[in-house]
């Protein structure tokens, strides 16, 4: 379905029982709600009702040009404005990659809004920023940012058949692979999804606070982003119940390569 919030144009993918619990879902880069296809039927036997939204940058109508307008304040709002459309004044909520970034700042200024964070891959921004500081190998990690934030960056990832761009999936099946690749090449949506990265500066994050919603972080060992001393110290930033999950031999793209311990962690910290 499509959701118009903010003067734009979301699709959201949405299923489960009609009178479920609400779950918000937020996917992250390059992907879009399609990555989360593998847990939603766990879910939705455990009568949950989802609400998968394709991002601003991903939904063909919320795809502004300004670099600007994806500044990661601009995609906490639109979660919220969508949940306003959607007439849920709370719901749980599960984010990946750049997703996990939008809940973390969600949940720490509008808990109101969020009854449980599953945040996948990507730690608390606090946490992420202390690892920065002190381990130079969490930093070297982060640094295909400039790469992704040069002019060059639409060329590298989809050049002699977007070969960067189908080594990032390696761990996934040709065919998921494709279905990424083909999407990029829509006009204007590689674009749009590396203007997150264009757009974002570490002083957007720098006051994220306390989370004081029950909370769990899913890590994987094999992640090449995120190191473990950020996996670690998010326990720092978190007042309410609150689970690390570290999954082994699992890379960055968690919800497709794991997809059934996912859903375990996500249906524990619901409790259903």
């Amino acid at each position: 379905m499509e959701i118009k919030a903010r003067g734009l144009t979301f699709e959201v993918s949405e299923g489960g029982p009609q009178d479920g619990e609400p779950v918000l879902l937020l996917h992250g880069f390059p992907q879009d709600n399609r990555e989360f296809e593998r847990i939603l039927p766990r879910l939705h036997a455990a009568g949950l009702r989802t609400y998968a939204l394709n991002q601003r940058g991903y939904s063909p109508g919320a795809r502004p040009a300004d670099v600007e307008e994806y500044q990661l304040t601009e995609a906490v709002a639109d979660a919220r404005a969508v949940l306003d459309e959607l007439g849920v004044d709370r719901a749980h909520v599960v984010g990946h990659d750049w997703g996990a970034q939008v809940a973390w700042v969600l949940a720490a200024g509008h808990p109101d809004r969020v009854r449980t964070l599953t945040a996948i891959s990507v730690p608390h921004p606090r946490a992420m920023l202390l690892a920065m500081r002190v381990r130079p190998s969490q930093k070297a990690r982060l640094s295909y940012f400039g790469v992704f934030r040069s002019a060059a960056a639409e060329r590298l990832l989809l050049g002699r058949d977007a070969a960067v761009l189908r080594w990032m999936f390696r761990p996934l099946s040709a065919e998921r692979t494709q279905r990424y690749v083909d999407a990029a090449r829509e006009p204007g949506r590689l674009t749009a999804g590396l203007n997150w990265y264009r757009a974002y500066r570490t002083d957007q994050v720098a006051g994220t606070g306390v989370i004081t919603v029950p909370t769990t972080y899913v890590w994987s060992d094999r992640d090449g982003v995120v190191g473990l001393t950020a996996a670690l110290r998010t326990a720092d930033w978190v007042s309410a119940d609150y689970q690390l999950v570290a999954m082994r031999g699992v890379s960055h793209w968690v919800p497709e390569e794991a997809p059934e311990e996912l859903a375990d962690a996500v249906l524990a910290r619901i409790g259903v």
